[in-house]
């Protein structure tokens, strides 16, 4: 049997916990019920598509897909294939000063401060069974947000049950 050189230990090692570290972005915190923690890189996910709320959430959404979202998304799957997951990322709705007074009047909004937390659809069949095939999480600040929020998320999702719980629809 030949030494191994330090080196090689020690490089091993460091690629190992790298490794580790980029399974998740919320430092290891995950929504009650369903498990789900903060998938890292989502900010660099490609946009399914753009919202505008009013009423009592009155905020501006982006909806980010992962790899396997967008490719169900692009080709029309139904039901999504295990491993999807989609974001919704929401900012309250301001009007843009600087915009408007290049316009010359009042017609540009933009995103201001962070709204509503960040939430998390993922798909797993056999894991998430009960719940259609999702699981949802919703991080606030970082922080999962608690189980009696998360309780309430398929019974809203189930309306979209012929498009696979899911409301958001892929714009090209």
């Amino acid at each position: 049997m030949k030494p191994v050189s330090s080196f090689v230990v020690v490089s091993l090692m460091a690629a190992a916990i790298s490794g580790a570290m980029t399974v998740s972005a919320g430092g290891g915190d995950s929504a009650p019920i369903y498990g789900i923690e903060i998938p890292a890189g989502y900010r660099d996910w490609r946009l399914v598509s753009l919202a505008r709320e009013e009423g009592n959430l009155d905020d501006l959404r982006a909806i980010l897909g992962n790899d396997v979202a967008i490719k169900a998304f692009r080709d029309g799957t139904r039901p999504f294939p295990d491993g999807t997951i989609i974001a919704r990322l929401a900012w309250s709705y301001v009007p843009s000063e600087e915009n408007n007074e290049a316009f010359g009047r009042a017609q540009s909004f933009v995103a201001g401060a962070p709204k509503n937390g960040v939430q998390f659809m993922v798909k797993d069949q056999a894991r998430y069974a009960a719940t259609g095939g999702w699981g949802f999480a919703q991080f606030d600040d970082g922080k999962p947000a608690d189980q009696a929020m998360l309780a309430t998320c398929f019974s809203c999702h189930r309306p979209a049950e012929a498009r696979d719980f899911v409301f958001t629809r892929y714009a090209p």
